[in-house]
């Protein structure tokens, strides 16, 4: 067990499973400049941390995940300060996808603005049964400043996504499940506890081999079929000069569970 201290954020590692909770829940868990300092901070300690294989991100409270951005404090930006905000969320952003391990978005209730962001950001989504998500953005003046604009496209196609976001549109859980935003929806009481069983099953995994697979696949997503095979057929050869593979192999052939090392 492990655990960091942060202002905003609740840190702990269990074994190889990592909870992260943003803790701001007197403003909705909303994301101002010192939480995705923060954020940036934990993602950090998460990366290089050879004992934390999965991480499970949440929000703290029943009623939101991540309800958007601070909007008391980019009230009073001027252009320049937006943009390096709008830059600071799309570094934590990209910095999640390209971490070689596996995300997980418990979204326990509202994911608007940065927080619907934050969550595409994570490798999959699971959605309790209270769960609302949206890039409600344009009603405030505003984009998507996170990515919104480019990932729900990728996520959900491009016309659901244009209605969301020009109308504003707040999706409940079931929507989300049914048009590909979130990967299951629980009643909200077993939301953690089903994060928990899904993180546990990675875990046990290969964790080189989790890392190679989430890289190609967010790297072939953008490619074309023959170079994204290419680049699939790359790491597949680079999976045999790891100790995981030989263990994972032996323990086939020997009926055992793997004993992985990450190595």
């Amino acid at each position: 067990m492990g655990s960091l201290y942060f202002e905003n954020l609740l840190y702990e590692r269990e074994d190889f499973i990592v909870t992260l909770t943003v803790n701001r829940p007197q403003v909705r868990n909303a994301l101002n400049r010192k939480t995705l300092s923060e954020l940036s901070r934990a993602f950090f300690e998460f990366r290089h941390d050879s004992d934390a294989r999965v991480m499970i991100l949440t929000g703290a409270g029943d009623r939101a995940f991540v309800a958007g951005a601070d909007i008391a404090e980019m009230a009073a930006m001027q252009q320049e300060e937006a943009e390096d905000f709008a830059r600071l969320g799309q570094a934590l952003t990209a910095n999640i996808e390209s971490i070689p391990k596996a995300v997980i978005a418990a979204v326990n209730g509202f994911a608007l603005g940065g927080g619907c962001e934050l969550a595409m950001a994570c490798d999959f989504i699971l959605a309790s049964d209270n769960a609302a998500f949206g890039q409600p953005e344009v009603g405030l003046g505003l984009i998507p400043g996170f990515g919104g604009t480019q990932r729900l496209a990728r996520v959900v196609g491009r016309a659901i996504a244009k209605q969301m976001i020009f109308t504003g549109e707040i999706v409940k859980a079931q929507r989300a499940l049914e048009i590909g935003l979130a990967n299951a929806v629980y009643p909200q009481a077993e939301l953690l506890a089903g994060a928990r069983g899904i993180a546990k099953a990675i875990a046990a995994k290969g964790p080189k081999a989790v890392g190679a697979a989430k890289h190609s696949l967010n790297r072939g997503y953008d490619l074309t079929l023959e170079v994204g095979m290419e680049f699939e057929a790359m790491l597949f050869g680079s999976m045999f000069k790891t100790d995981d593979m030989r263990e994972g192999t032996r323990a086939f052939l020997e009926k055992r569970a793997p004993d992985f090392k990450g190595r």
